[in-house]
């Protein structure tokens, strides 16, 4: 099989299981804005910050595919079953500080200014949440295995059947039928949370069932904590766990920050922001695809297919990027009635937020291929001090600056695409840097010529 046809084939599979995942989010939006437009507001505000930890401290756990794919690639069989093992130690951690940060996300939202009234239903949707995280955390451990195993087919099946019970569970408990009474916005938590315990339950069965593991000895005794690997894991995953939390909360925060504009500022974009989400999943499919392929040719020695493997995630994530830009762009407003249809003001405001949202996805898909690319050659650091200048400093301190501060001669906007458009300026600096710092990387890993 072509390495094109390999990593295509890869990608797609990751991707419909994105997809899945990510419709979570706008099954709720949609059910949400049916609803009412204040629990659309609330959920706006509340999705911004439990995707901010939680993916945050599943970065620390998805920087293992390219140690995975590596152990793999040099033969390694049972010491990639004991390092995964270890990886439970971080699951553990995790929990216990992600859980703690969504029951008691006050200071959080205060410091937010999140209007009176809107932060107690955001406060009881994180609560209800944060049952749903443990469950997570260790769902993508077994996602990320599969991904360096070039197997992500089960990963898929599970996400797409969690979609199919997904939606019926947060109409039923969010309008209430057959016995249940109508619970809102905290009906969409529920549903979540039953669907990720649901999803460990049948990774735990796969896991013990299926011949793909039986090489790598999965189930073998969990030993104690190795403190020699887990600081190797740290090594690539907290600074990669950074930088994802600088680079969701740089976009997550608008949410908070648009709040103070008020319901139909924020119901808009979350609109913006739940689209935004669904096109991500390319590149974040591609971005993992192709750094399996990467983490696996350096693993096996072989630097010229390391290359060509990078080249061609690239190549791809260009031409999906600008053709999903461009129907973004002509289909502005029709894609934004199909959101908020029953709210004209916000679809208005919207129709106008997805323009930018075309600009910002291109820019976010090569900076995302690139993010991944570097860290299957081992570097994290760098992207870290690079998110953090550029998409808190320039991105969302710069929307911030144009949405209530004004910049010279410019009134402030009090507009959310104040912080759309610092976002795609931002995420399109961020992309160059990337791809000049890979080539300096791979550039000092070719042999030199005699």
């Amino acid at each position: 099989m072509s390495e094109l046809r390999t990593i295509a084939r890869h990608a797609g599979t990751v991707l419909v299981g994105q997809l899945a995942t990510i419709g979570f989010g706008v099954a709720d939006t949609m059910i949400a804005g049916r609803y009412d437009a204040r629990a659309l507001a609330a959920l706006s505000v509340g999705s911004a910050v439990y995707v901010s930890i939680f993916v945050g401290l599943s970065g620390l756990i998805q920087a293992q595919l390219p140690v995975w794919s590596e152990l793999r690639g040099a033969g390694g069989g049972p010491a990639l079953g004991r390092s995964v093992r270890q990886v439970l130690y971080l699951c553990l951690a995790g929990m216990v500080l992600g859980m703690t940060a969504l029951l008691f996300p006050g200071p959080l939202l205060r410091w937010a200014e999140v209007p009176p009234g809107l932060d107690i239903q955001v406060q009881q949707y994180l609560g209800i949440l944060a049952l749903a995280l443990p469950p997570s955390l260790l769902f993508r451990a077994y996602s990320t295995l599969n991904q360096s195993l070039g197997k992500p087919v089960l990963v898929t099946w599970l996400q797409t059947a969690s979609l199919a019970l997904k939606v019926p569970l947060s109409l039923w408990f969010t309008f209430g039928s057959a016995g249940v009474p109508p619970m809102g916005l905290e009906g969409c938590a529920w549903a979540t949370v039953v669907v990720n315990y649901l999803l460990l339950a049948c990774a735990v069965w796969t896991l013990r069932s299926q011949d793909l593991y039986t090489p790598y000895r999965i189930w073998g005794r969990l030993e104690a904590p190795d403190w020699g690997v887990l600081r190797g894991f740290a090594r690539l995953g907290v600074p990669t766990a950074l930088s994802v939390m600088v680079e969701v909360t740089s976009f997550t925060l608008m949410a908070l920050f648009i709040a103070r504009l008020g319901t139909e500022a924020s119901a808009s974009h979350q609109v913006a922001s739940s689209l935004t989400g669904v096109l991500y999943m390319m590149p974040l499919s591609l971005g993992l695809a192709t750094s399996a392929r990467v983490s696996y040719w350096l693993g096996a020695r072989d630097e010229r297919q390391a290359r060509l493997a990078l080249r061609l995630g690239y190549k791809l994530a260009l031409v999906l990027a600008g053709s999903s830009a461009l129907v973004l762009a002509v289909f502005h407003q029709p894609i934004a009635r199909l959101y908020a249809g029953d709210h004209p003001a916000v679809v208005q405001l919207a129709g106008s937020l997805l323009l930018w949202v075309a600009a910002y996805h291109v820019a976010d898909s090569m900076q995302a291929v690139g993010v991944f690319l570097l860290r299957s050659y081992g570097v994290a650091t760098r992207p870290l001090v690079l998110y953090c200048v550029l998409l808190w400093g320039v991105g969302l301190g710069g929307g911030y600056l144009l949405a209530y501060r004004g910049a010279g001669t410019l009134a402030p906007m009090q507009t959310p695409a104040a912080f759309w458009s610092a976002a795609a300026f931002a995420l399109t600096l961020t992309a160059v840097a990337f791809m000049v710092l890979l080539w300096r990387v791979v550039r000092s890993r070719r042999p030199a010529r005699a």
